[in-house]
């Protein structure tokens, strides 16, 4: 038997990991460079809870926001509880 296709696993599965290994690294430094962001804001007088409420309300679909919205708004209603 050859160890050719094991050596080529073991070199494969090594690429693999050390690629995961780098990634995870840079998503590290944008997290950390995030934090930095809100940071910054905070110290410029902004509410980092409202600023992250923003980002959540724009990744989200226009039409599943208004209807998410709509269903919030009547169970409100159902409750007795006005905005």
């Amino acid at each position: 038997m050859s160890d050719a296709p094991a050596g080529f696993a073991k070199e494969q599965l090594k690429s693999f990991i050390e690629r995961i290994e780098r990634l995870e690294e840079e998503k590290k430094a944008i997290a950390d460079d995030i934090k930095d962001v809100f940071a910054e804001a905070k110290a410029n007088g902004f509410d980092v809870k409202a600023l992250r409420a923003i980002l959540k309300i724009r990744k989200e679909d226009v039409d599943e926001r208004k209807e998410h919205e709509a269903i919030v708004d009547l169970y409100l209603q159902a409750l007795g509880i006005f905005v």
